[in-house]
């Protein structure tokens, strides 16, 4: 028998939305529209939905990855900015097509880009292109010409 969760999912998906984000931005998700799906093996939350499409999943390390769906979500909301990285006009179809993006495209970085770190990567008129991990912190990005700034790991054209 599996034993389900202690806490609350829409409590920990909050939470750790907070957590990553480094922002309250869990004040405006509307907890009535989330839905989850579990692990039959372990009982953890698998899929975090709204509206039946799938806002993240659950990383290995405990975290959630964003994906597009949820980006567009998030991006309704200004708390998300410093987790956004906007990107050179120029290389807009290459990050589309699922490539890094590299440090000496990025036109602004947001503050709360450290390592590992879920980004949510936009053109130049902040429209979405992609979402990905975090290769280097903030204070990198914005200072090296080389070199990759996000792995990407999902893209509007995917």
């Amino acid at each position: 028998m599996v034993n389900r969760l202690l806490i609350d999912p829409k409590r920990k998906f909050c939470m750790t939305l907070d957590s990553i984000f480094c922002s309250d931005i869990s004040s405006s998700i509307p907890l009535d529209r989330l839905n989850f799906t579990f692990s039959k093996r372990t009982g953890k939350i698998k899929h975090v939905m709204m509206d039946d499409k799938i806002i993240a999943t659950l990383r290995t390390d405990g975290g959630f990855a964003i994906t597009l769906d949820g980006a567009r979500f998030l991006l309704e909301s200004n708390k998300v900015k410093e987790n956004c990285i906007i990107i050179k006009k120029e290389v807009v179809d290459f990050i589309k097509s699922g490539r890094s993006v590299f440090c000496k495209h990025v036109i602004s970085c947001g503050r709360n880009i450290e390592v590992e770190s879920d980004a949510i990567i936009l053109d130049d008129n902040d429209r979405l292109v992609a979402v990905g991990k975090a290769i280097l912190p903030y204070s990198m990005i914005i200072v090296f010409k080389r070199g990759a700034a996000v792995r990407v790991r999902h893209s509007i054209n995917d």
